[in-house]
């Protein structure tokens, strides 16, 4: 159980429940309404929309010649991309693996592409090379003259440079052979990038495609995104060649739909886009039974599921962090609404300490007057059997003036804590003056209350007022943590020129281990019924605005210990 200071304890809990508008299943509540609310305004025409589109096409989703054409398409997609995500894997790895001296070094290229060749049982590296950031080759292992050359203005290179990783369409480059290159950029320890790029023969590409099932007029090969091809095609030609087709769409799934070729015949034109690359993976076939591919309802129900996950997220997130908001503000302004209260009762409670001091110093000093003549009087008459009886009633009298006084010197120094400032305190006597005051309820508990010094100067320069609040918070904890017959030691530790530290220690019931982290924050308290969980919270941000330190050392069962370490002139800081 956590313990708190007594004066937040003594708040009543309806007044703390006040201050925060909602409680914490409130905003719960509101984060739910929030969220049903907005997913219900943006899901439901969502999922009009996709009904009206699903049942559009469910009569051409039943067609089982473009279903097969798709799942072609699908197969030989996920080849293509496994087998540019394989290599631009590996070459990734390599040049997080090898800086760039070590990848330039004599011989170190030519070992690299061994042993990824021998690695792959297909598609084997036609050369590696490194370029530095000018788009100079500053390294070149392969079986051409390539050393040296700029690829400055290559689209790959440029590319690989803007988004660190990329897949050139086919080329014929400075070999004049078909070929494409996979880049992939790295910055250098003095923050200059370069890139390390892998070529192949475009017929790498070809060999991945698998044609079997096809029929006699069926055909399928590559193109980039513009429509050339990157694959010998039946109907279309060698590489390079220019497709006379409408160019693909950017989706990232397979398309497959009717479609009217150069000469106007229809045919089942099937798109697949290779993720990570310019390619397209393309199928032809002449259109002898009509229908619309099933991949329109996976295409709808991916669009459907991908948007309301995608919605859900956002709503979510945007009500955690409305609620967290609106929660932080309340909890500021209830925060600061006590401190408000808090300081003007202590305002009130300095005042009518003063008055009080002020009247009864009056009837005192009166009494002290008195009392005096009168010993004098006693004094002056002879000896008789009763005059030192009378002396020591008298002496009894001046000695409870004195008591008196004593106490209401002390009421009158708490109420000086309404003049905020800073003058020289003595440590050691702030603390008497506090225990003073606590002493009662200890006694009668039968709690052991006791002061240390050691012999050491514990003065410093800060706030009368605010340290008294201080410590009376930490020592009406203290006592409020132990059983009746308790102890509750404060000691003073303090080094010349340096902090002064007041520690206060007790035998009580101790803060359990996953409490003490959250002890300083605002409304956090175990206690049930009573408690606003501000005392520590307030106690804290004194100590802070003093510029000194408050640490908690506790154990359950045996005890906590609570150190505040102050500086000791104004302005300065101390950090535990």
């Amino acid at each position: 159980m956590t313990r708190h200071d007594h004066s937040a304890e003594r708040e009543h809990s309806d007044d703390a429940e006040a201050r925060l508008l909602l409680s914490a299943t409130g905003y719960q509540q509101l984060r739910r309404t929030v969220v049903m609310a907005t997913a219900s305004v943006a899901l439901i025409p969502l999922f009009v929309l996709t009904l009206v589109h699903y049942n559009h096409y469910q009569e051409t989703l039943e067609d089982t010649q473009l279903q097969g054409i798709s799942r072609l398409l699908t197969n030989n997609k996920r080849s293509l991309e496994f087998f540019l995500a394989e290599r631009m894997s590996a070459l990734s790895y390599l040049i997080r693996d090898r800086s760039y001296q070590e990848l330039c070094e004599p011989g170190a290229l030519g070992r690299i592409m061994r042993n990824m060749n021998q690695s792959f049982a297909l598609g084997a590296f036609v050369d590696l090379g490194v370029i530095d950031a000018a788009g100079a080759q500053r390294c070149y292992e392969g079986p051409f003259d390539l050393s040296g050359r700029s690829y400055r203005d290559q689209e790959w290179f440029r590319q690989a440079r803007r988004h660190g990783r990329h897949v050139s369409e086919v080329f014929l480059g400075f070999r004049n052979s078909p070929h494409f290159a996979i880049a992939t950029r790295h910055t250098r320890q003095d923050g200059v990038d370069f890139v390390l790029r892998a070529t192949f023969d475009a017929e790498m590409l070809r060999q991945q495609i698998h044609s079997a099932g096809l029929g006699l007029h069926d055909d399928i090969f590559l193109t980039d995104r513009s429509g050339t091809l990157q694959t010998p095609s039946r109907k279309y030609g060698e590489v390079l060649k220019q497709v006379p087709l409408d160019p693909p769409h950017n989706a990232p799934g397979v398309e497959v739909f009717r479609h009217a070729d150069e000469l106007g015949q229809a045919i089942l034109l099937g798109y697949a886009n290779i993720a990570g690359s310019p390619f397209v993976l393309v199928f032809v076939k002449p259109a002898r039974e009509g229908g619309v591919g099933w991949q329109v309802s996976a295409r709808l129900l991916g669009f459907l599921c991908a948007s309301t996950v995608l919605i859900l997220a956002v709503i979510l997130w945007g009500s955690s962090q409305f609620v967290r908001r609106i929660r932080a503000e309340n909890e500021r302004r209830a925060k600061l609404m006590h401190n408000v209260e808090y300081n003007n009762k202590l305002a009130s409670i300095g005042r009518l300490a003063a008055g009080v001091a002020h009247e009864i110093n009056n009837p005192l000093a009166v009494i002290n007057e008195k009392t005096g003549l009168l010993q004098d009087l006693i004094s002056m008459r002879g000896e008789e059997p009763a005059r030192s009886k009378y002396l020591a009633l008298t002496d009894s009298v001046l000695a409870s003036v004195s008591r008196c006084k004593t106490i209401t010197h002390r009421l009158l120094g708490f109420a000086k804590r309404m003049d905020i400032g800073h003058e020289e305190l003595d440590i050691s006597a702030l603390l008497e003056e506090v225990v003073g005051f606590l002493h009662k309820e200890a006694e009668y508990r039968s709690i052991t209350l006791s002061v240390s010094c050691q012999d050491v100067d514990a003065t410093v320069v800060s706030d009368r007022g605010q340290l008294q609040q201080v410590f009376v918070n930490l020592i009406n904890n203290a006592i409020g943590a132990v059983s009746d017959g308790g102890e509750v030691k404060i000691s003073i530790k303090a080094t010349e020129g340096g902090p002064v530290s007041v520690l206060i220690a007790d035998n009580g019931i101790g803060i359990p281990k996953e409490n003490l982290g959250r002890i300083f924050e605002p409304f956090f308290t175990t206690k049930e019924g009573s408690g606003t969980g501000l005392g520590l919270s307030i106690t804290h941000g004194i100590v802070q605005r003093l510029g000194g330190t408050i640490s908690v050392d506790s154990q359950v069962s045996q005890g906590t210990c609570f150190t505040v370490t102050l500086p000791r002139a104004v302005g300065e800081q101390h950090h535990g």
